[in-house]
C-alpha cells in the first residue's frame, strides 16, 4: 500500500509539469524473483522513479523501455529471463531463476484512468483488488490496469470489450481467499488474454498503548513501513508531538476511552509498553474479545500470566481462542536489549503474525520462499 500511495503522490506532483510517465507493473513471475507480482514503479522521462519492481537490478533496463512506451504511447510487455546469467540483455548476470513479465503502461499527462483506479484503493480502509488484463504476444494492444474492486466497484474509463461479470468472480474469489492470482481466459474474441487479479489488504493498522521511550522506534518503523499508527496513554505529560511523526496520531485515554475512535480489523495490531501494570490490564480486558490478530504485551511471562488469573478472577471470561492472540513476552527472539531492538523485534512479529508466517530463518525453508 504504501508503494501505491507513493505512486499516487508522484503522479500528482508532476502533474501540472508536462513531464511524461509510466507505469511498470510486474503482472507475472515464474520461478524466484525479488519482488512478486503487482509490484509497481512509476517513472518519469527525466529518470526519477518511485516504487520498484526488483531489488534493483532490473530498473535501469526497465527506465529504457518506460520512456520507450512514453514515446509511442503504446503498453509494452517485456520478459525478463533472469535464470539465463549468459544473457547479457538485462546488462548484469542477475542468477536469479526466475522469468519477470513486465508491462510498461504509458500515462496521461492529466489525470490518468489508471492512476484514478490507485486512488480509489487510498480512500477507503478496506482490501482491495486491482485487476491487470494483458496479451501473452508482446506486440498486442494490452488494456492493462483496468478495474479496482473492494465493496465498490471502479472501471477504468478505457475498459475493453471483455466480459465485466466474469472478473467480478475473480475478484470475488481473490477478496474471499485474500491471494493474487494469474489466469488465462478469452476476450470477446476468442483470443487469450492474461489476467492478473491482485489482492492489496489496507496497512497495518498499529496502535500503541504508552508514550514512552519504547513507543519512539515503533513509531518509526511504523512510518517506514507505511503503516498507520497511532499513541495512546493515559499520561498527558508524555503526549508530546514534537517526540513523534506528523503521521502519528496521538490521544489521551484512559483504558475504556482507547477503543472510542478506533474501529478494529484483520490488520490491527495493539501493542501494550505503558509500563503501567493496572493500565495494561484494563485495556487488555477491552482487547481480548476483539476479532484482531495480535495483541502484544512488554514485560515477562509471569506478568502476562498474572494478568490473565486476575482477569479470570474478576469475572472475565477468557477462552484459548482469545490467548492465542496475544503475545506476551512480545517480540521475536533476536537477542533484542536496547529500546530500537526491541521495536524491531516487535514489528517483525506482528509482520509475521499478519502475513501468517512462523518467523523462522528463510534458509530453514524446504521449499520457495514465496509459495
Amino acid at each position: 500500500m504504501r508503494e501505491i500511495k507513493g505512486i499516487v503522490e508522484m503522479y500528482n506532483s508532476s502533474e501540472s509539469a508536462g513531464i511524461k510517465k509510466a507505469l511498470a507493473t510486474v503482472v507475472h513471475v515464474r520461478g524466484s524473483s525479488y519482488r512478486r507480482p503487482g509490484a509497481r514503479m512509476l517513472v518519469l522521462e527525466d529518470g526519477s522513479i518511485t516504487g520498484a519492481i526488483s531489488g534493483g537490478c532490473l530498473e535501469n533496463d526497465a527506465l529504457r523501455k518506460a520512456r520507450l512506451a512514453m514515446a509511442t504511447d503504446t503498453p509494452r510487455l517485456v520478459v525478463y529471463d533472469t535464470s539465463n546469467e549468459e544473457d547479457a540483455s538485462i546488462g548484469v548476470q542477475l542468477g536469479c531463476n526466475g522469468v519477470i513479465t513486465v508491462l510498461f503502461e504509458p500515462l496521461a499527462d492529466e489525470k490518468d484512468p489508471k492512476i484514478t483506479l490507485l486512488e480509489n484503493i487510498l480512500k477507503t480502509r478496506e482490501p482491495s483488488v486491482v485487476v491487470t488484463l494483458f496479451y501473452d504476444e508482446k506486440q498486442d494492444p494490452h488494456p492493462g490496469t483496468c478495474v479496482v474492486i473492494n465493496s465498490e466497484e471502479y472501471f477504468s474509463e478505457v475498459f475493453p470489450d471483455f466480459n465485466r461479470e466474469k472478473l467480478r468472480e475473480l475478484g470475488a474469489r481473490s477478496l474471499r481467499e485474500q491471494c493474487s492470482l494469474n489466469y488465462k481466459l478469452p476476450d470477446r474474441n476468442g483470443k487469450e488474454m492474461e489476467a492478473l487479479v491482485e489482492f492489496i489488504p489496507p496497512p497495518v493498522s498499529l496502535v500503541i498503548a504508552g508514550a514512552g521511550n519504547d513507543a519512539v522506534p515503533l513509531i518509526g518503523i511504523a512510518d517506514t513501513l507505511g503503516w498507520e499508527a497511532q499513541i495512546v496513554d493515559g499520561r498527558h505529560t508524555h503526549l508530546s508531538s514534537g517526540r513523534f511523526p506528523p503521521t502519528c496520531q496521538i490521544r489521551l485515554a484512559k483504558p475504556e476511552q482507547v477503543l472510542e475512535s478506533i474501529r478494529p480489523d484483520p490488520w490491527t495490531a495493539f501493542v501494550l509498553v505503558t509500563h503501567n501494570y493496572q493500565y495494561d490490564k484494563a485495556l487488555l480486558k477491552y482487547l481480548l474479545p476483539l476479532d484482531i490478530p495480535y495483541i502484544g504485551v512488554l514485560g515477562p511471562k509471569k506478568k502476562m500470566e498474572r494478568m490473565i488469573q486476575e482477569l479470570r478472577e474478576e469475572g472475565t471470561e477468557i477462552s484459548e481462542e482469545m490467548l492465542r492472540k496475544v503475545y506476551g513476552p512480545v517480540g521475536l527472539e533476536i537477542g533484542a536489549e536496547h529500546p530500537s531492538e526491541i521495536a524491531l523485534s516487535v514489528m517483525a512479529e506482528i509482520q509475521a503474525v499478519i502475513n501468517g508466517k512462523a518467523g523462522g530463518f528463510l534458509r530453514n525453508k524446504t521449499d520457495v520462499i514465496h509459495s
